[in-house]
């Protein structure tokens, strides 16, 4: 017969599993461990056995649990037992389970009673049992036989002690009925480690032992020796009963009729054997399911309320109902129309701290990578002035003019704006690049959706496309306008006056002197590896100099560099290179650095590179112009030119140089301007007016709102992660109602407990069979005349000692703990056996009857088969 009690929680447990399983958790209920503690041969062996309600421990007189055994129960459909030592061998035979263990155990220990700490790993698997872990020790002994060491009491005290100092197990301390409690070390080791008892449970073995006339009863009832939990009283088989292989219900029934017919324990049947424990175990288990419920409950709502609010659109959902397509497309589409605007115009909520995205990235376009371009394309000086000298002597044909031909100026001039074409349309495109990298940003929110993602895509996109014709053609208007009409009359104009007198610059204005235009981390690519290798600064760009420093706490300046005459060029990256580099040389020749004729400056992306170059830009450092010119081209730079040609070339070109500026302000005011008109927020007001009308005549509405496979699966998975959930907390909210929690019962006085007496061993005293003569009557065993003992706390009252199971009194005891601190205070007068006679009188004295003691007496049998 199983554990009825257990198997009623099996479902309990297997419910909650479930449940937790169903929402892809596991339920760590962590249930304790149960380990038995006690003397050897007290029975906890058979006490452990009973509870699991299977036979198939080893059990015999003397020591015979030597390791400690280790036993997980595990709850499957199937019934099987394992080893951890072979676990390629499934038993289904519980005998040759026992016969595994002795097996092993022998294997380790040898045959000669020797033991080992090293554990037995036993799995049970049943389907009527709960995933629980019990734990058999070796019995506690104090003299080492056969082959055990001699320090034996300390091992298995520390093995022990291992195990049951564990906060979540539970200690059964098993004591037989023909001990004396108050030595019991089983107690005094669970007093240890657990001081508040309350996860110690007394066990009394051996009741049906007792002599006649003896009983157990005051232990029993808590009153003599009272634990927290209080004890349980057990009959076990006997070895007789287990070599005549009476099973468990057999024995359990003759457990019962002893219980119901023994005159001092009739009237608390209920509370003793086996059943009992199984029922006072199970309880602590249900106690400990029952503390873990709200954490568990806890868990499973805050989840719950996070799902909420999305099943909340789900709970009535029906994915082809007409009307939720519908409101679903407009929300979308809307949804979609804030989204790209909030990228555009920026927004203060989901901010992308990681890079730049939509009009952050237009902004840099039209700010930083748009004026580099311009600049890119500035006149080179040389071919300019020859340019120039060209013109003036083509208008003056044959003839030598003496005045400053205007039409070299214009012609000139607009070749110098033609140029400028090419950058408008590049940063057009780099604008239309970005517009379409964030219509595909907002669209990911469409995802459930992919036909009304694909075709809000297409159209969007092919409007910008559309757009971008127009908007490239109004760009070529603006520049076809500056060449139709030169205006000399500008107000920024500098005109021919002052032209002439003024003197040639070949550096441009830069900024404010102190004016700081930069600030970051750049890496030095080309120091040598002797010299340190590349190195990470902090580089601080001014409108006059360069500098770079240790850190950016800019403490430690480690070199200053002025922009005179410095310019850029680009640096192609090594092979295994991944960062992006360019370059700062001397137009002079001159090092830049040490013995550098350039610094290599390395950044981490393009993008980087590109908004460094346009910060030089703003210091006047430009880039390197192409060397494209051919030995011939460059023989023609070396022509002279008469005084009177160079000061007209050098009047034209200050005059190109000042409205080619006029233009190129102009220019760079316009560009903004036009794209964000004709293309952004002409493509904004096209989502929010239009978008909507082009989905419906694209495709019917049916087929744009059909939900992808993943979309559908998810809802599937979140409605049944949530059903689970509520169905989770109705079966917690079941079990809270459907059990019980015991409280924890009140303290008691149990100063008779010693902790640590273990390490001192009490007298232990022999069953009389052992330690009397030869043809000696058990009944001479009174107690001998002495002074009077000191009362126990909360001890018996005076009068006819009540019969149980405790020691008589020696006369020599001032007190409970006398014996275990100091067991030597009479001098013995038979081997191994404590003295009975107070030194004080002499052995002829005859001895008196046995006074009113304030401990009880017990009576011990003297058969010979009460020796193990």
């Amino acid at each position: 017969m199983g554990n009825r009690g257990m198997e009623e929680l099996i479902p309990l447990v297997n419910k909650l599993q479930d449940a937790f399983s169903s929402i892809g958790q596991s339920c760590h209920l962590d249930l304790p461990q149960i380990a038995v503690v006690g003397g050897q041969s007290a029975g906890k062996s058979s006490v452990l056995e009973n509870f699991v309600g299977r036979d198939f421990l080893p059990r015999g007189s003397g020591i015979v649990t030597r390791r400690p055994l280790i036993l997980q129960l595990i709850f499957s459909k199937t019934e099987y037992a394992e080893f951890l030592h072979c676990k390629s061998k499934k038993f289904t035979d519980f005998d040759e389970v026992r016969q595994e263990i002795e097996a092993e155990t022998d294997r380790v220990t040898g045959t000669n009673k020797g033991i080992s700490p090293v554990p037995i790993n036993l799995r049970v698997y049943s389907p009527h049992v709960l995933n629980l872990t019990l734990i058999d020790l070796p019995g506690i002994t104090k003299v080492p036989v056969g082959d055990q060491p001699q320090d034996i009491e300390f091992q298995i005290r520390d093995m022990i002690l291992q195990f049951i100092s564990r906060e979540s197990s539970l200690i059964l301390a098993v004591t037989p009925a023909n001990m004396d409690l108050a030595n019991s070390d089983a107690l005094k080791m669970a007093k240890e480690v657990d001081p508040q008892g309350l996860r110690t449970i007394g066990v009394i073995t051996k009741l049906d032992l007792m002599d006649e006339g003896t009983d157990a009863r005051d232990v029993l009832e808590n009153k003599l020796l009272p634990l927290r939990r209080g004890y349980i009283g057990v009959v076990n088989r006997s070895q007789k009963d287990i070599d005549g292989k009476k099973d468990i219900r057999a024995a359990l029934a003759a457990e019962r009729k002893f219980f119901l017919s023994h005159p001092a324990y009739r009237h608390m049947a209920e509370r003793m054997g086996t059943p009992h424990l199984q029922r006072v175990l199970n309880q602590q288990l249900t106690n400990h399911i029952r503390e873990s419920l709200p954490s568990l409950r806890s868990k499973l709502q805050s989840q719950l309320l996070s799902l909420e609010k999305e099943v909340e659109e789900y709970k009535n959902f029906r994915p082809d109902d007409p009307a939720r397509k519908t409101k679903a497309l407009l929300q979308m589409v809307q949804q979609f129309g804030v989204d790209f605007e909030k990228r555009i115009e920026g927004s203060g909520d989901q901010v992308d701290t990681l890079e730049l995205s939509g009009g952050a990235r237009i902004n840099r376009i039209f700010h930083e990578r748009f004026p580099f371009e311009l600049v890119k394309m500035e006149f080179d000086e040389k071919d300019l002035r020859r340019e120039i000298s060209y013109a003036i002597k083509n208008i003056h044909g044959v003839r030598t003019g003496l005045f400053t031909p205007d039409l070299a100026f214009e012609a000139i001039v607009k070749k110098q704006v033609v140029k400028l074409k090419e950058p408008c349309l590049k940063c057009v495109d780099l604008v239309i690049q970005e517009l379409i990298n964030t219509v595909r940003q907002c669209t990911s929110k469409l995802g459930s959706y992919p036909r009304l993602r694909e075709e809000t895509e297409r159209i969007v996109t092919t409007h910008i496309r559309e757009r971008e014709g127009k908007t490239k053609d109004q760009i070529l208007l603006l520049i076809d306008i500056e060449l139709s009409y030169i205006n000399t009359n500008h107000e920024d104009f500098i005109g021919f006056a002052n032209a002439q007198q003024r003197n040639t610059q070949i550096n441009k204005k830069r900024a404010i002197p102190n004016q700081v235009i930069r600030r970051g981390w750049l890496t030095i690519n080309n120091i040598s590896i002797m010299k340190g290798g590349s190195k990470e600064y902090w580089f601080v760009l001014t409108a006059e100099s360069l500098s770079w420093y240790k850190d950016e706490e800019e403490k430690e300046k480690k070199y200053m560099l002025p922009l005179d005459n410095l310019k850029i060029r680009d640096v192609e990256k090594g092979f295994m290179s991944t960062k992006h580099i360019f370059a700062i040389f001397n137009t002079e020749q001159r090092n830049v650095y040490k013995d550098l004729r350039q610094i290599e400056l390395a950044c981490d992306s393009q993008e980087d590179v590109d908004s460094w170059k346009a910060s030089f830009l703003r210091a006047g450092v430009y880039p390197e112009k192409d060397q494209t010119e051919s030995e011939d081209g460059a023989q023609e730079n070396t022509f002279s030119m008469d005084p009177q040609l160079e000061r007209q070339v050098e009047t034209i070109r200050n005059l190109v140089d000042s409205y080619v500026g006029i233009i190129n302000k102009s220019i760079r005011d316009l560009m903004p301007k036009t794209i964000m008109h004709l293309m952004i927020n002409n493509t904004k007001d096209f989502i929010h007016s239009e978008l909507l009308a082009f989905l419906y005549s694209s495709s019917d509405q049916g087929s744009l709102m059909e939900e992808s496979a993943e979309q559908a699966q998810r809802r599937d998975e979140m409605l049944r992660m949530y059903h689970a959930l509520k169905e989770a907390l109705a079966i917690i909210g079941d079990i809270s109602t459907s059990t019980v929690s015991t409280p924890v019962p009140p303290p008691v006085d149990d100063t008779w407990l010693q902790p640590g007496a273990g390490h001192s061993p009490p007298p232990q005293r022999r069953p009389p069979s052992a330690l009397l003569p030869p043809g000696r009557p058990p009944s001479l065993r009174a107690p001998a005349p002495g002074p009077p003992l000191l009362p126990l706390p909360g001890g018996a009252p005076p009068g006819p000692a009540p019969p149980a199971f405790a020691a008589p009194p020696i006369p020599s005891r001032l007190g409970p703990f006398a014996a275990a601190s100091d067991p030597f205070t009479a001098p013995p007068q038979i081997p191994a056996r404590p003295a009975r006679i107070p030194p004080g009188i002499p052995p002829g004295v005859p001895r008196r009857p046995p006074a009113a003691p304030s401990r009880p007496t017990i009576i011990r049998p003297a058969e010979p088969s009460l020796l193990d």
